[in-house]
C-alpha cells in the first residue's frame, strides 16, 4: 500500500493552468501569443478540414517539409556502413539526431541510449526481446495499455512467462518484494489513446528505491513505458524521474507528423549491461562472424548491436527538420502542452454541455473527471433523446460528410474500451464468434455501444475546430430519437398510410443491372423483359474486381474511378462489354466455358462468398490501366449464361455478389423529396443546391414512378412488405442502409456531399441512415419470371 500511495501521490508533471478559453472561440493566453492564425496559415495550409484525429497522426508543418527537401536537393545521404564523404557525413547526422532526439525527451546520451526503430509498436517489441524476464517471473501490463504492448504476452507466454493484466492501481501491489517472483516486465503507457488518461512516469523511480539497486544489479522489475500518445503534447523530463524506465517508445511521426517511418526505443545506459543478448542479429550489428561455425562477436556499442541492417537514414534526416520546424513555430514543448491543455478543457466543457431539449445528454464523455490527469484525447458516444446510444458509425460517416476527421472503433486499445464501454471479455469473444470484427458496421449489439468516437487535438487545433464538432453535434443529433424512424417527421403524412393498403398506380420506369459490382449500371433496354433468376435480375454483380491476396471485392468509396467503367451487354452474343474513358472497349464473355476460371473467395458484408478468379491477362491489363490500381476480374459461375437458374449451393448465400438482397427497389417520389430537402438547407451561395440527384444516384435495380394522380407518397415503400411486378411476387426484406458511396457521382466520379449528408439528416430508421428497399423473389417459378419497364406495380 506504501508504494501505492508513492505512485499515485507523483502524477506526470503538467505545464501551469491555462487561462479559460473565451466564449467567443478565441483562446485568451495560449494560442501562441495571438501566433495560431498565422501559424496554422503559413505551416498548415493542407488543413482544409476540421482535423481532429492527432492521436492516430498530427500533421506536419510546411517547413519542416521543405527544409528536408531542400537538404536532398543538395546532399547525398547515403548509406552509413561505407566509409566515403557521403557515408561519413550520413552517420553523423544520425548521431546528432539521436542526441537532440534525447534533449527533446528532457535527458542526454549519458543516461540514455537512443536505438531507432521503424515505429513505436517496433520499439516495444525489441524492448520485450531483450528485457532478461526469469521463466518464473511476470509479464505486467496495464489496462490502459495499447494493442501493441499486449501483444508482447504472446512473446512472454512462449518463454513460460506468467501472464498478469493488472489495473495501475495494482503496481503497488504486484511489484513489492513481499510477492516478487523473479525477473519480470511491467508495461504501461504514459498517456492512454482512448480516454488520454496519464500515468506518471516515476514508477521505476519508486520500483528502484524500494528494492535499493546498485550499479552492480538490476531490480527484479524492469519497466517499459509507451510514450507514443504523450511525447505529443508533454514534455518527458526523463532526467526529472530519478532512476527513470528502462525503456521509453516513441513515434515521429506522432509528435511532428512525419517522418512516419521511424520510431525510437530509449535504452537506460545503467541497464544495458543486464540486457539479454537478441537471437536474431542483421548487418551492421555484428564486429566479427564466421560462415561456418556459431560465432559472432557483437558491436559493443548498443545502437549498432540493436539496429538490424541499413537505419532508415533519409527519415532521420528527415527528423532533424522536425525538431528545427517545431522548435521555430512552437519554441518548445511546454508551449504546446499549455495549448493543448486550455483546448481539451475547452471540449469536455463544450460536449458536456450539449443537452437535448429535454434536458438528457447528446455525448456522454469517457473520463476527464476526478483527480486524474488527462490529455488532449476526448472519447465519448452520442445518445438520442431517450438516452439511447447512437451507432458511432453512422456519426462518423455524418462527420466525413462535414468535413470533420475524428475517429471511430476501439482504438486498438481492449482494456480501456472495456473499461469505458463496459464490454465482458465473454461479451467481445461472443461478438468474434458472430462474425463481429473490428472496423466493420456493428457499433451498436444489443443496443450497447461496442466502440466510441475519438477526437484528438495537437498543437495546432484551434478553438473554432471544436466549435465546428460541437455545432455538427447539435444540428445531426439534437433531439434525434433512435426508437422510432425520420418518417415521422416528413413534411408529408406518410404515417397514415395503411400498412394493408394496395398502391396499384404505379409502374417500372427503369429496370437497371451492374454487371461488375461498384461499377456503372447499365439499364435494360425499355420494354425489354429481363429475367429473374434464383439469385436476382440476372447478370447483375457477377462479377466483382479484387486486389492480389485480398477477400474484399473493391468499392466505389476506394476507388471512385470504378464509376467511370461502363458496361452494357449484348444479349445476342451472351457477352459483356466494358467501356471507360480513353480505353478501347473491352468485350468479356459471359458463358463460363469460355472463360479461364480459378476458384477463390471473397467477402460481401461479413459474409463469405465463393468467387472464381478470371485468368486473363488482357482482362486484367485493362482494367488496371483503367483504375491506375493492380486487379483482376473474378466472377461466380453460377450467375453466368449457362447456370443462371441453377439451384442455389447451401454452402454459399442464394444471392449475387450483391451487398444484402437479391434486388433494390426506389421510388421517383422518394428521390424528388430528397433533392427537395436539399434544396431547402441549402445555403444561397451554395452550388450543391443546383445539383440534380436523381434516383440513379442510389445504384438501383428498379425505379418506381407513380401513375395518374394517385401518386406513390415519398418514402412510403418503407411501409411494403409485398411488391407484385406483373404478377411476380418480391418479398420486401427491409430498407437499405447508405453509406457515404451514394454521395459519389455516377457520371463523374467525383466525390460530392449529397445526398448522403441530407438523408443522414432527414432519413435515419432506427439510426441507420436508409434509402429504398430490399426485394427478394419469392415462389417456385422463377425460370418464367421477369422484369421489363412498363410493368405493373402493387404493393402491400
Amino acid at each position: 500500500m506504501e508504494l501505492q500511495k508513492r505512485l499515485l501521490a507523483q502524477q506526470p508533471a503538467t505545464p501551469p493552468p491555462s487561462p479559460p478559453a473565451s466564449t467567443n472561440g478565441i483562446l485568451s493566453a495560449s494560442d501562441y501569443n495571438g501566433r495560431l492564425d498565422e501559424i496554422r496559415r503559413t505551416e498548415y495550409p493542407q488543413l482544409k478540414t476540421v482535423f481532429l484525429d492527432h492521436t492516430g497522426s498530427t500533421v506536419c508543418a510546411a517547413s519542416h517539409i521543405q527544409a528536408f527537401a531542400a537538404e536532398l536537393m543538395t546532399q547525398i545521404p547515403a548509406n552509413p556502413h561505407s566509409r566515403h564523404v557521403e557515408s561519413q557525413w550520413t552517420q553523423a547526422r544520425i548521431d546528432h539526431a539521436r542526441d537532440r532526439l534525447l534533449a527533446f525527451a528532457g535527458t542526454s546520451a549519458e543516461r540514455y541510449a537512443v536505438v531507432f526503430t521503424a515505429n513505436a509498436t517496433a520499439a516495444i517489441r525489441l524492448a520485450a526481446e531483450i528485457t532478461p524476464i526469469e521463466q518464473h517471473g511476470e509479464f505486467c501490463y496495464t489496462r490502459e495499455s495499447h494493442t501493441s504492448v499486449v501483444g508482447v504476452r504472446s512473446l512472454a507466454a512462449d518463454q513460460g512467462v506468467h501472464l498478469r493484466p493488472i489495473e495501475f492501481t495494482d503496481i503497488g501491489e504486484v511489484t513489492a518484494p513481499a510477492r516478487c517472483r523473479g525477473t519480470s516486465l511491467l508495461a504501461y503507457p504514459a498517456q492512454c489513446n482512448f480516454s488520454g488518461q496519464r500515468f506518471p512516469l516515476n514508477v521505476a523511480d519508486t520500483v528502484s528505491k524500494l528494492y535499493g539497486s546498485t550499479s552492480d544489479t538490476h531490480v527484479p522489475w524492469w519497466v517499459l513505458v509507451d510514450a507514443a500518445a504523450y511525447a505529443a503534447s508533454s514534455p518527458l523530463r526523463l532526467d526529472a524521474h530519478g532512476a527513470g524506465p528502462d525503456f521509453v517508445a516513441m513515434s515521429m511521426y506522432k509528435i511532428f507528423g512525419a517522418p512516419t517511418g521511424l520510431g525510437a526505443l530509449l535504452i537506460r545506459r545503467s541497464s544495458v549491461p543486464f540486457l539479454r543478448t537478441k537471437r536474431y542479429f542483421g548487418g551492421g550489428t555484428v564486429a566479427g562472424l564466421t560462415f561456418d561455425q556459431p560465432w559472432q562477436v557483437y558491436r559493443s556499442d548498443i545502437e549498432a548491436r540493436l539496429e538490424d541492417g541499413t537505419v532508415n537514414f533519409h527519415d532521420i534526416i528527415s527528423l532533424h527538420h522536425a525538431l528545427d520546424a517545431h522548435a521555430n513555430i512552437y519554441d518548445s514543448i511546454d508551449m504546446v502542452a499549455r495549448h493543448a491543455r486550455a483546448v481539451t478543457e475547452y471540449a469536455v466543457r463544450e460536449l458536456r454541455a450539449l443537452r437535448h431539449r429535454n434536458g438528457r445528454l447528446v455525448c456522454e464523455v469517457y473520463g476527464h473527471t476526478g483527480e486524474s490527469v488527462f490529455g488532449p484525447t476526448v472519447a465519448f458516444s452520442v445518445k438520442d433523446r431517450a438516452g439511447r446510444y447512437i451507432g458511432y458509425m453512422e456519426v462518423e460517416r455524418l462527420a466525413v460528410m462535414a468535413g470533420i476527421s475524428l475517429r471511430a472503433g476501439r482504438f486498438c486499445n481492449p482494456g480501456a474500451a472495456q473499461k469505458w464501454l463496459c464490454l465482458s471479455a465473454q461479451e467481445l469473444m461472443k461478438h468474434a464468434s458472430l462474425g463481429y470484427v473490428c472496423g466493420d458496421d456493428h457499433d451498436l449489439v444489443d443496443d450497447k455501444p461496442v466502440g466510441a468516437l475519438r477526437v484528438s487535438f495537437g498543437a495546432m487545433t484551434s478553438i473554432e475546430d471544436i466549435d465546428q464538432l460541437v455545432k455538427f453535434l447539435l444540428y445531426q443529433f439534437r433531439d434525434y430519437n433512435m426508437s422510432g424512424s425520420a418518417i415521422s417527421r416528413l413534411p408529408i403524412d406518410t404515417m397514415e398510410i395503411s400498412p394493408t393498403a394496395l398502391s396499384v398506380n404505379a409502374q417500372v420506369d427503369k429496370v437497371i443491372i451492374y454487371p461488375v459490382k461498384s461499377c456503372h449500371g447499365w439499364t435494360v433496354p425499355s420494354g425489354t423483359s429481363w429475367p429473374v433468376t434464383h439469385h436476382g435480375l440476372k447478370y447483375d454483380r457477377v462479377f466483382v474486381l479484387m486486389r492480389e491476396h485480398s477477400l474484399l471485392p473493391m468499392q466505389q468509396k476506394q476507388v471512385p474511378n470504378m464509376a467511370l467503367i461502363r458496361p452494357r451487354v449484348d444479349i445476342d452474343k451472351s457477352t459483356l462489354v466494358l467501356d471507360a474513358p480513353g480505353h478501347e472497349s473491352l468485350e468479356i464473355s459471359l458463358r463460363p466455358e469460355d472463360l479461364k476460371l480459378e476458384t477463390t473467395e471473397t467477402q460481401v458484408c461479413s459474409t463469405r462468398v465463393r468467387a472464381v478468379r478470371v485468368r486473363s491477362d488482357r482482362i486484367s491489363l485493362w482494367l488496371s490501366s483503367v483504375l491506375s490500381v493492380s486487379c483482376y476480374l473474378a466472377c461466380e459461375p453460377r450467375l453466368l449464361e449457362s447456370g443462371a437458374n441453377t439451384p442455389h449451393n447451401s454452402c454459399y448465400p442464394d444471392k449475387s455478389f450483391a451487398n444484402k438482397a437479391q434486388i433494390l427497389m426506389v421510388t421517383q417520389e422518394s428521390s424528388l423529396q430528397v433533392e427537395q430537402w436539399i434544396a431547402e438547407d441549402a445555403a444561397p451561395d451554395d452550388a450543391t443546391s443546383r445539383i440534380r440527384v436523381g434516383p440513379m444516384q442510389y445504384r438501383p435495380n428498379i425505379i418506381v414512378k407513380s401513375l395518374g394522380t394517385d401518386m406513390i407518397k415519398p418514402f412510403e415503400e418503407l411501409k411494403w412488405t409485398l411488391v407484385r411486378v406483373d404478377g411476380s411476387t418480391f418479398a420486401v426484406a427491409g430498407p437499405c442502409r447508405r453509406c457515404q458511396m451514394i454521395s459519389i457521382d455516377q457520371e463523374s466520379a467525383k466525390k460530392l456531399k449529397e445526398p448522403y449528408a441530407t438523408l443522414a439528416r432527414r432519413m435515419r430508421v432506427d439510426g441507420k441512415v436508409v434509402f429504398g428497399i430490399y426485394l427478394n423473389a419469392t415462389g417456385s417459378l422463377l425460370s418464367t419470371t421477369s422484369i421489363k419497364s412498363g410493368a405493373t406495380i402493387n404493393a402491400a
